[in-house]
């Protein structure tokens, strides 16, 4: 459990300026929009003929060790909003990188997702299952909540506010503790929360509470069913009024609402429709340890997959028809009419493997009005997709590069792999996308041809002073931002090469 919090810091240096009017070019959120499109239409100033002449212009460099960079930033008007591995989080001038102001959470919290900018606030989670809103012109803390107390709970669900609400959902680590664990009680929940006050309007719980039912084989009592965590963030219908988002597999037992897209009311939270695209999915690390007999349940039957619908929702509209779409850890990306939950087509794109679906699609994918953009991670290679949203067919596919891990920086490192575990960001023309590799590319949206590379792991000194490089280009952190003529990526997350200072933000431009 952890140990009560100390009063917050923070240290004010000059007033953000407010979100600016002209919000289409923002990128104030995770999702980008309601949508989840990851696609910034506004963007005029980089297109193909342009991009490749993108330089960095700035770039902040972290002190922390071990932590993931989990951070995506935000900007709204002329400031960047991001978290880090340090325990603070900060604002600074989007153009140059000066400081605006940093706020400092209670030892050990640690910025978990990207925030969310609206209505003069920030929003966003921690390790530990806290949400803050911060004051966005000062930085000073507006409300804080802790809405799961469960021992390694964690907010990797980016919030989504509209309407006076912000929605976020909770997962948790619980099934990577030791055996001597009673494992588990955790029980994913996506909660809505006033915008205001943090307090709490609504929550629906993915499982039902688990029960102990006898023992594990080392004597510790074991509860089910568990888990089901909301890994990824949600996306909202403002004309219906609904909420969709994904949830992972059980921890323990099997039940509920386990690798399932979720449709629920905004208002009240209940389910307009649920559809289950796995018939059993209960995975802990004890099934990749030595003699995982008795300690992984899955493992005689299967079902040991792991097989989290961990990427973010994307809203569409294709025939006339409103529909979602979302991606899988199996590699699967499933399409479901928006209204019934009923399915209109699925396309195997990464290559399943068994027991921990690394291989599949994890935070995120992108549209643009025309087609979707979709990537997978560890799938031999992991690939780039240009997929139609109407029937799913493949327009083009780009394998990671297979001089990513023989070049640059990381060149010749055992841990380098030609992978994808980032979410796919667009803007018109351009698709925006880093690798396991360090390497962050940008892509023809027409052909998937690469327009633009530039290594991440490499000296770079910030505006902070301090020199560090970056890492793989993966998890919840890791997906480009473009607004105004800018593009930002957090570089940082494992493995992280064995760079005395393996995290670093980068600013670039033209």
């Amino acid at each position: 459990m952890l140990k009560p919090l100390a009063a917050a810091a923070v240290i004010l240096i000059t007033s953000a300026a407010p979100v600016s009017a002209s919000r289409s070019a923002d990128w104030p959120g995770w999702q980008h929009d309601l949508a989840g499109s990851r696609h910034n239409a506004a963007e005029w100033r980089l297109n193909p003929r342009t991009v490749g002449k993108l330089k960095l212009k700035w770039a902040f460099t972290y002190e922390a060790q071990g932590a993931f960079l989990r951070s995506q930033p935000a900007v709204a008007g002329d400031t960047i909003y991001f978290g880090g591995p340090d325990g603070k989080f900060r604002a600074r001038d989007a153009r140059t990188g000066a400081e605006r102001w940093t706020f400092t959470l209670p030892r050990p919290l640690i910025n978990s997702d990207g925030p969310a900018v609206a209505g003069g606030k920030v929003y966003f989670g921690t390790i530990g299952g806290h949400v803050y809103a911060l004051d966005q012109r000062t930085g000073h803390q507006v409300w804080h909540q802790q809405i799961d107390t469960t021992p390694t709970a964690v907010v990797t669900s980016s919030p989504i506010v509209h309407d006076g609400r912000v929605y976020v959902g909770v997962s948790s680590g619980e099934n990577t503790l030791p055996r001597d664990h009673p494992c588990c009680t955790f029980r994913g929940h996506l909660d809505a929360l006033d915008a205001n006050s943090g307090a709490l309007a609504w929550r629906y719980y993915t499982v039902p509470p688990p029960q102990q039912n006898g023992t594990w084989p080392n004597g510790v009592p074991r509860f089910e069913p568990s888990g089901a965590g909301v890994w990824s963030s949600p996306v909202i219908d403002a004309r219906t009024g609904t909420l969709y988002v994904g949830t992972g597999q059980n921890y323990t037992g099997v039940g509920g609402d386990f690798d399932t897209l979720l449709a629920l009311d905004l208002r009240t939270g209940t389910p307009r429709w649920r559809n289950q695209v796995t018939k059993a999915d209960t995975w802990r690390t004890a099934c990749n340890e030595p003699d995982p007999d008795g300690y992984c349940p899955g493992l005689k039957d299967g079902t040991n997959l792991d097989y989290d619908i961990g990427a973010t929702p994307n809203l569409f509209t294709a025939g006339g028809r409103k529909l979602v779409g979302v991606g899988q850890k199996s590699g699967v990306y499933h399409v479901f009419d928006a209204t019934t939950g009923e399915v209109v087509w699925r396309r195997q794109l990464g290559v399943p493997l068994p027991s921990g679906g690394v291989s599949g699609i994890q935070w995120g994918s992108s549209y643009d009005g025309k087609r979707l953009y979709i990537a997978t991670y560890y799938a031999d290679p992991g690939k780039l997709f240009a997929v139609d949203p109407l029937t799913g067919n493949v327009f083009w596919e780009t394998p990671a590069p297979a001089s990513g891990c023989t070049t640059g920086g990381v060149a010749g490192h055992p841990d380098c792999a030609p992978a994808f575990g980032v979410a796919v960001s667009t803007t018109p023309g351009v698709v925006y996308l880093g690798g396991v590799d360090g390497k962050f590319r940008a892509y023809s949206a027409a052909s998937g041809a690469v327009l633009w590379t530039y290594d991440t792991i490499a000296d770079v000194v910030g505006v902070n002073g301090l020199t560090g490089r970056g890492g793989a280009i993966s998890g919840t952190g890791g997906g480009a931002v473009i607004s105004r003529g800018m593009v930002y990526v957090q570089s940082g997350y494992a493995p992280d090469y064995g760079s005395p200072h393996p995290h670093v933000l980068l600013a670039f431009g033209l």
